[in-house]
């Protein structure tokens, strides 16, 4: 008798406990829990005569994740950077980073903190998205706790998700102010 009294208390305490979403949120596309394909949605602050996002790959082929625009010419007259943003591993094809071209001159972005102010004002749903990606949060499609957003005139508001070891995630309702970047962060508990 005691096993049933502690297995329904412990049942209606995961029922009860149970977060919800908000109504006026959508769903966030699955298109954009991969942050290669949010770039082509970047509009930067600054008008660029050229930029585009590479990994590290030898292979110029390769190593072209997207481009701006084709230059008519350009010349690259500083050293490619040895380390960029969402760094994964050490080696061949383990890091990202934006290479832009301003007045002739070429301009490399290489962390998280430089794409953010790459970005600059957050146009749009893919930019908060990647920009929630510098801080490691990313979109898990598959539950409405990682994988849901509103926008409005002044914020983009997200529900999105951050492993805190292999198995477990945890949930976290972001606010991000369009115009700063910058970012409001609340647990939403772990599931």
């Amino acid at each position: 008798m005691k096993l049933l009294f502690l297995v329904v208390f412990l049942c209606s305490g995961l029922v009860f406990s149970q977060k919800t979403i908000p109504p006026d949120y959508r769903k966030i596309p699955e298109i954009l829990d991969n942050p290669e394909l949010l770039y082509p949605f970047i509009i930067p602050d600054k008008k660029y005569d050229y930029w585009s996002v590479l990994r590290n790959n030898p292979d110029p082929d390769k190593a072209i994740i997207y481009e701006s625009q084709t230059p008519d010419s350009m010349i690259l007259n500083d050293p490619i950077p040895t380390k960029g943003f969402f760094q994964k591993c050490l080696g061949e094809d383990c890091f990202s980073y934006l290479l832009a071209c301003e007045n002739g001159r070429t301009l490399y972005f290489s962390n998280e903190q430089e794409l953010r102010k790459f970005i600059g004002f957050v146009d749009n749903l893919p930019e908060a998205v990647l920009i929630a990606n510098t801080y490691g949060y990313i979109v898990d499609a598959g539950n409405v706790l990682s994988s849901s957003y509103k926008m409005d005139e002044n914020h983009i508001s997200l529900y999105l998700t951050k492993f805190t070891n292999s198995v477990t995630k945890e949930s976290f309702f972001i606010k991000i102010n369009r115009k700063t970047g910058k970012l409001e962060v609340k647990s939403n508990g772990f599931y």
